[in-house]
């Protein structure tokens, strides 16, 4: 049939917009009114919002945008103002926004928390954009820096097999996570991915990746040995690459108690009859891989050494390596390393936290007071973590729809910088019986198969958990608001879920 008169005009005027929308997602919410605005980044806490000067102008970033929103599903929302119309006009002037002023007339701007926290200025990609949106606050990807462009970046384990498989020139290859990736310029075939995600497990273990980054060299598709040299420049590895060989194994380090020096190294079989012999004893509870141990080793062997020629010194320095001698660091409860322990006529007197150099050892040895009382361990104090152990761990967990636990070592500087902040989120989630933030010691001997069962290979580690289920390694922020915005952004999906059974029914 022809259409006439009034009935073309309309079918004019409303097919435009029609076809528009069909472009768009169901996932973009497409906002013109302030108060709607308003509401959505108050109930939102990671929106990226696209601002055009026309809807033809947003036509092509609307394309990719919409697949964005398919992968953040749950995690972010994306939002659509089109400052062309004369109502969303309004709203772009009172956010000061003008898309007019840019080259392709659209402008990106993500809110955090309800709040304006950055212009997207990253690459306008797929893979780039949920990556920004899946943590904001994170570095951008590597292969986002111009300098990598001759890297080869694979993304899942089916890629890294058809690579290995093709490829015939000599391959290095660079196991990285987010946080933890270097750049190099080569001139050989080089290829990185990052593997911090559970779903690479079994890459993990395959190829013994066991920290960041592990950089391994293969040929003809075989891997034939890491490379170990991670301080070596460009040029270094490109000379490496001339004539790629194993790692030379290392030379065992000496034990301290082999060396030639006066403190006395004691035993699980000798250290009760030694404390007994001598009225004022100071032990040094060590470890061999700890960088402290070793930094304050030289300091302790000149202050033995003063005291070894003094007649009458105010007592005398020991030392036991925890590692070798467990009963002794059971028996004393070391959790760390040094611990530094005073014995005064065959009993433990005190443990002291500050005495790392020869000055202050022997000052206080002369006058030996109690240290001010040590801050109480984090699973001391009343918070609202729940700190779990080996025996407990998975039934503790499968009664919490919920739980972010971090795995961590109480000397280590990185988790005591988190400590507060997922405190402070627990805290924020304490009135909800879904929700936990949960922590285990992994310094502690009864949760070492714990720790290496749940993939705990540096500290401090975040895994999310559903009812007891391992899910995912959480690698958002580390302050209150990443450890919230995680743990809301689920409960936000759980609503959502219950609102639309609601709608079923």
């Amino acid at each position: 049939r022809v259409l006439h008169g009034r009935a073309w005009h309309l079918l004019c005027v409303f097919l435009p917009p029609l076809l528009s929308s069909l472009k768009v997602s169901p996932l973009i919410e497409k906002i013109s009114d302030h108060k709607d605005f308003k509401k959505l980044l108050r109930t939102r806490n990671n929106v990226l919002v696209l601002y055009s000067k026309s809807a033809a102008a947003a036509d092509s970033s609307l394309r990719l945008l919409s697949s964005v929103a398919q992968e953040v599903k749950g995690r972010g929302t994306i939002s659509w103002i089109d400052c062309g119309d004369t109502e969303s006009r309004k709203l772009c002037k009172k956010m000061k926004v003008d898309p007019n002023s840019k080259e392709k007339g659209v402008e990106l701007l993500h809110y955090k928390d309800g709040a304006f926290h950055t212009e997207y200025n990253r690459a306008v990609t797929l893979k780039s954009m949920v990556a920004f949106l899946k943590d904001p606050e994170g570095a951008p990807l590597w292969e986002e820096d111009p300098e990598a462009k001759d890297v080869v970046h694979v993304d899942s384990e089916k890629e890294l097999r058809r690579l290995l498989k093709k490829e015939d020139k000599p391959l290095l290859m660079m196991f990285y996570n987010h946080y933890n990736f270097s750049l190099f310029s080569f001139f050989q075939v080089l290829a990185g991915m990052n593997v911090y995600s559970a779903e690479f497990e079994r890459i993990k273990e395959e190829y013994n990746v066991r920290g960041y980054p592990t950089i391994c060299y293969f040929e003809k598709g075989k891997f034939l040995f890491h490379f170990e040299n991670y301080g070596a420049t460009a040029t270094d590895i490109a000379e490496w690459l001339k004539n790629p060989q194993a790692p030379q194994p290392q030379a065992p380090e000496t034990p301290w108690a082999d060396e030639e020096n006066v403190v006395y190294h004691l035993t699980d079989e000798d250290f009760d009859k030694f404390i007994k012999d001598h009225s004022s004893v100071l032990v040094m509870f060590h470890a061999p891989w700890c960088g402290h141990c070793k930094k304050m080793k030289p300091e302790y062997e000149k202050a033995a050494e003063f005291l070894h020629a003094s007649s009458d010194g105010p007592g005398v320095l020991a030392a036991v390596d925890a590692t070798v001698n467990k009963a002794l660091a059971e028996r004393y409860h070391i959790s760390g390393f040094p611990t530094l322990k005073y014995f005064k006529d065959g009993e433990e007197k005190y443990t002291l936290p500050h005495l790392r150099t020869k000055t202050k050892i022997i000052d206080w040895l002369q006058n030996p007071e109690a240290p001010p009382p040590p801050e109480p361990a984090w699973e001391e104090k009343q918070t609202s973590v729940i700190h779990l152990a080996g025996e407990d761990f998975r039934e503790s967990l499968k009664k919490k729809k919920h739980t972010l636990v971090m795995f961590y070592a109480p000397w280590c500087p990185h988790c005591k910088n988190a400590i507060p902040h997922f405190t402070t989120a627990a805290e924020v989630f304490k009135e909800d019986r879904k929700i936990a933030y949960a922590a285990v010691d992994c310094a502690k001997e009864q949760n070492h198969d714990l720790c290496k069962q749940e993939g705990v290979d540096g500290y401090p580690t975040f895994n999310y958990y559903n009812y007891g289920k391992f899910v995912e390694k959480y690698t958002g922020e580390r302050g209150e608001s990443g450890f919230i915005t995680f743990m809301r952004t689920l409960r936000e999906k759980d609503h959502e879920r219950v609102g639309k059974k609601k709608d079923e029914l």
